[in-house]
């Protein structure tokens, strides 16, 4: 009678948990076809020893729920690879899924060099490069359970919330980098999260990896009972039933007796894990440090690095000119502030955007290097990749991915194509933006101040996913650093911050601004620059405004939309950007306040001020507008000189040469 109490519980919890697990059972892959190799090559018998040697240390007694192992590691055919078990599980169970995923990884992915496999226990990997050496961002997989919760806005608050307690705890713990969190929801449903790191990230790379993923978590389709989102360096998951070992629900109540033998033996074991634990941390901390030492100590924008140094990403011009067929006009996708943008096809058929740099332009070699160098370090789906450059017969010129759409500013002032921009299309870019600047910001290595945000530096993939372009004016603030001053007012006029325009002050916040400006224009279908005549006193944020404070959101909604969009959500969109817009920067949000505002229905918005900056009183009535749209939307390099504000009447600034 005792076992059967002991067991028929268990049993029930067991089944009653995996009949759960089979609503929403994801085994997600990703195989980058950039990079193969031959049936029995070299690196395919590398590749056979790196997974054999996996399997073994899963299931040994040592194991410890994550491994990784090289084989050949100064050679061309050097094979990395590593698993990573979820947190809780048993070690027969890692060492189970791990051996599963070795055998499956080969026949999802046949013949790639860079491999994930993720399954709901374990996580297996292998590229031909060092991955343990920074966080990864990309590929970005998972999914959700189809099935839809009731009283999804409060579903989602308490998402928002419980993630970011077990983000918090992975972050804190960094023997384990896991955590979790159950809340209860309502009297029949409670909310499980989980999230963990690899270990071998530091606790602000495990936050800034889980802040990613539970942002892209609270981006899935609002209120269903399921979802995850996998990185390679972290992941985070929720479900309405008890899914990792330690939830309340489903948990198994050993006798009395039993509980004590399995708790004297669990102590020798947890004590005889920490020890190995302890030991291999600090082995990978020391690793660490020392590969990383040179990034930490030697930020961009203080740098002595040397662009020599990014050889691995150093086009030949001849390539580049092949691909572009020597720069021909009829590749020509459009011209920068800096110089034209050429299409081109590498010989492996590889579509690239060719930047090349005007020797008129404003950017010069150290503008150069900062772009090089900066992109290159930089990893995020709403970013721009960076492919390469050429410093060659007196040409600067930098290689990205090709973006197949272009510029939004090229769909959304367009009448004839603004319509291909529908509501969710406009929704799905303004919170992509928002995504990359708080990478920007907060989330990357170093803190970015991009400084020319606008519409022409959107560019948009075959999706409609935005991608940030453009970082020759970026600035590089260090980790403890919130903003500084500069006498060479740089920028476009009509994004710029009135700080920044005004004083030469920028920060985080003059990107808010910037990004504020770029809702509205999103929202409206109208470029800043073209308020005119009379419509100039009052420009694109004044207009917005009007019509916010008439309460008639549908007269500032984008004809081309047709109508077919939710009111509420344009007047929630316009709301975030008029607090973007704000004439103090302490009133401004930031960008993680704005991305949580768009992802979350249920969190309260401050109210917005007029901004008054671009509403100067009849007494103090503002001068004729002198800018026609060519100019208003150039860019401004004002070193040579000065420079009064267009915007304000009674506010002027000055801007003197920047010591070059």
């Amino acid at each position: 009678m005792p076992i059967i109490r002991f067991l028929l519980p268990f049993m029930l919890s067991f089944f009653t948990i995996k009949a759960a697990e089979s609503t929403l059972t994801i085994s997600s892959h990703y195989c980058s076809n950039s990079s193969t190799f031959s049936p029995n090559s070299t690196y395919h018998a590398n590749l056979n020893r790196v997974l054999d040697v996996l399997v073994r240390d899963a299931g040994a007694d040592a194991g410890n729920g994550f491994n990784f192992t090289s084989i050949d590691g100064s050679s061309s055919e050097a094979v990395y690879g590593s698993f990573m078990c979820r947190g809780d599980v048993s070690r027969k169970e890692c060492a189970d899924c791990v051996k599963i995923a070795a055998l499956e990884i080969t026949q999802k992915c046949r013949m790639t060099k860079v491999s994930f496999l993720w399954y709901d226990q374990c996580m297996l990997r292998y590229s031909d490069t060092n991955f343990t050496r920074k966080m990864e961002l990309e590929p970005l997989l998972g999914g959700y359970n189809e099935e839809n919760i009731e009283q999804p806005d409060e579903f989602m608050k308490l998402l928002n919330e419980t993630a970011d307690h077990a983000a918090r705890e992975a972050a804190q713990h960094p023997a384990r980098m896991y955590g979790h969190r159950g809340a209860k929801f309502d009297q029949e449903k409670t909310l499980y999260t989980f999230a963990q790191c690899v270990p071998y990230l530091s606790k602000n790379d495990c936050w800034k990896c889980l802040r990613n993923a539970t942002s892209s978590l609270l981006s899935l389709p609002k209120g269903k009972i399921g979802g995850r989102v996998l990185l390679p360096s972290c992941f985070v998951r929720f479900e309405i039933y008890p899914f990792y070992g330690s939830s309340s629900k489903g948990k198994v109540h050993f006798p009395l007796k039993i509980s004590a033998a399995i708790l004297t033996g669990a102590v020798g074991s947890t004590l005889l894990l920490c020890t190995i634990v302890l030991l291999r941390g600090r082995r990978r901390r020391v690793l660490r440090r020392e590969n990383e030492s040179s990034i930490e100590e030697d930020p961009i924008g203080n740098s002595t690095k040397q662009i020599s140094e990014l050889n691995s990403l150093q086009f030949d011009l001849r390539t580049i000119e092949a691909a572009t067929n020597k720069f021909s006009n009829n590749n020509k996708l459009g011209e920068g502030g800096f110089g034209p943008v050429y299409k081109g096809t590498l010989p492996n058929g590889q579509e690239i955007a060719a930047k090349r740099l005007s020797r008129g332009s404003g950017q010069g070699v150290e503008e150069f290097k900062t772009e090089v160098e900066l992109v290159a370090k930089l990893q995020h789906r709403n970013l721009v990749r960076l492919l390469g450059f050429s410093l060659e017969r007196d040409e600067t010129i930098l290689v990205y991915e090709y973006v197949p759409n272009g510029s939004l500013d090229h769909l959304l002032f367009d009448p004839e194509l603004s319509g291909q921009l529908d509501w969710s299309a406009r929704y799905k870019i303004m919170v992509g933006v928002a995504r990359g600047l708080l990478y920007l910001h907060e989330d990357s290595r170093l803190r970015i101040i991009h400084r020319d945000l606008k519409a022409s530096n959107i560019l948009l993939d075959a999706d409609m996913n935005p991608k940030i372009s453009d970082f020759g004016m970026a600035r590089i603030f260090n980790t403890d650093q919130t903003q500084a001053s500069t006498n060479r007012i740089v920028g476009t006029y009509g994004y710029m911050s009135p700080e920044y325009l005004m004083f030469g002050h920028f920060s985080a916040k003059s990107d808010v601004f910037s990004y504020g400006v770029l809702m509205l224009e999103i929202i409206t279908g109208k470029k800043n620059s073209q308020f005119f005549a009379s419509d100039c006193e009052e420009g694109l944020l004044g207009y917005v405004w009007k019509h916010w404070s008439n309460k008639t959101p549908s007269e500032v909604a984008d004809q081309a939309l047709s109508n077919a969009y939710s009111v509420n959500e344009v007047i929630r969109c316009m709301h975030i950007g008029l607090l973007c817009v704000q004439d103090d920067t302490e009133d401004r949000p930031t960008m993680d306040s704005v991305v949580l505002m768009l992802n979350s229905e249920s969190i309260s918005i401050p109210a917005p001020q007029r901004p008054s900056f671009f509403f100067p009183s009849k007494k103090n009535k503002p001068a004729p507008c002198v800018l026609n749209s060519d100019q208003s939307t150039s860019k401004v390099d004002q070193s040579n000189g000065k420079i009064t504000s267009l915007w304000s009447a009674t506010d002027s600034g000055s801007a003197e040469p920047e010591p070059r």
